[in-house]
């Protein structure tokens, strides 16, 4: 496997780090979750439970160890720093100046171990006014200005249902930076800081809005841009069964096989009309896709080209023979039954990743890891 000669300290909790660091493992690393002895990573609580194990929790964490080590004891923390001189990679999440009061901080395990690759994953980063303030996805998507325009025209701005910040802005960036970070330590035999800001990585997602603003200073409104419900061929419609039908027909030859097979031929030259026609044929369209049933339409666009598909719920989903055939959904062993989890979405032809193990239990390999480099715990 790729990384199978990668060491790996994980300091980090909840679902940005973990994430992050679930991505190396996947493709060999030794992970080594760091938890504190008390409670470790609060994603073990969360609801629903498997074998008494969080479900959340145990996708995030498979093929990783744990070890509970109490950071701020001076004798575990030199526990820590034994590790430290044999690591490849530190990832941890805390608000700036944390590590450093803890004594933990880069320059110091720098110096411990001049090819170390330290990624510090906050929701800011490292410099600027906010570093320091707390926070969560939905504040990072809002100072980002994307929470801004997701929702309908004269609705309120819509919370999304899966982490934009904390994984396309945190646990994604922070992955790249330290693969990238690896190759150059091949180079130079240096090790280097990688300072991750969710506000950043959500910002650089902003490719198709934010370059217009800058060039233009028109500000775009909720519901009213290209890709985000200004436009007939990119919506999303009701059908008789209250299903819901998504379409993207965004090209020319895509909307005129949507507009022949939903009977709306005079629909095809008006593809890019102005936002006033765009609502009307919206409402015409609408009212076209309301008389028939989701399976009805899904027939009748069977063999089309036109980029038309259903709004899956989690149970289609896993159903779904895509899904399947890419193995997004993995069985893993447990002790008393068969837990399904998300796969890997990184496919790689030589060294393909893997799940080889469940997730740790809290502290599961703390004696055998500290017996590995010559510790023993009292």
């Amino acid at each position: 496997m790729p990384l199978k000669s990668i060491r790996v300290l994980d300091l980090t909790r909840l679902l940005p780090g973990p994430y992050c660091t679930m991505l190396l493992a996947d493709f060999g690393a030794e992970v080594i979750k760091v938890e504190d002895p008390m409670m470790g990573d609060y994603a073990r609580a969360y609801e629903p439970k498997t074998d008494e194990k969080s479900a959340f929790f145990h996708s995030l964490n498979r093929n990783k160890k744990s070890i509970c080590l109490n950071l701020k004891s001076h004798e575990e923390k030199q526990y820590f720093l034994r590790l430290v001189e044999e690591a490849d990679i530190v990832v941890e999440s805390f608000r700036p100046g944390v590590m450093e009061k803890l004594g933990l901080d880069y320059q110091i395990l720098r110096d411990i171990n001049p090819g170390l690759i330290y990624c510090s994953i906050t929701g800011f980063g490292q410099t600027g006014p906010y570093k320091d303030k707390p926070g969560h996805d939905i504040n990072y998507i809002s100072y980002a200005g994307l929470l801004n325009l997701m929702g309908e025209r004269d609705g309120k701005p819509v919370v999304p249902a899966a982490q934009i910040a904390d994984i396309g802005g945190g646990a994604l960036p922070a992955a790249i930076g330290i693969l990238l970070a690896l190759i150059e330590r091949g180079k130079s035999g240096r090790g280097q800081f990688v300072d991750i800001s969710m506000l950043d990585g959500v910002l650089s997602w902003l490719q198709i809005l934010l370059p217009g603003y800058l060039t233009n200073h028109i500000e775009p409104e909720r519901g009213k841009q290209t890709l985000s419900g200004g436009l007939a061929c990119y919506e999303v419609y009701q059908t008789k069964d209250d299903r819901w039908l998504s379409v993207g027909a965004l090209e020319p030859k895509f909307w005129s096989n949507f507009c022949k097979t939903i009977g709306k031929e005079e629909f095809i030259p008006k593809l890019g009309e102005p936002i006033d026609q765009q609502d009307v044929m919206k409402y015409e369209i609408q009212k076209v896709i309301r008389r028939k049933t989701l399976k009805d339409w899904l027939e009748a666009f069977a063999d089309k080209d036109a980029c038309v598909s259903p709004v899956h719920t989690l149970h289609e989903v896993i159903a779904s023979p895509q899904v399947s055939a890419r193995q997004m959904l993995q069985n893993i062993p447990q002790q008393t039954n068969s837990l399904q989890q998300p796969g890997i979405p990184i496919k790689l032809s030589e060294t393909p990743g893997k799940i080889r193990s469940q997730a740790p239990e809290h502290g599961e390999h703390t004696k055998q890891i500290l017996s590995q480099f010559g510790v023993k715990e009292k």
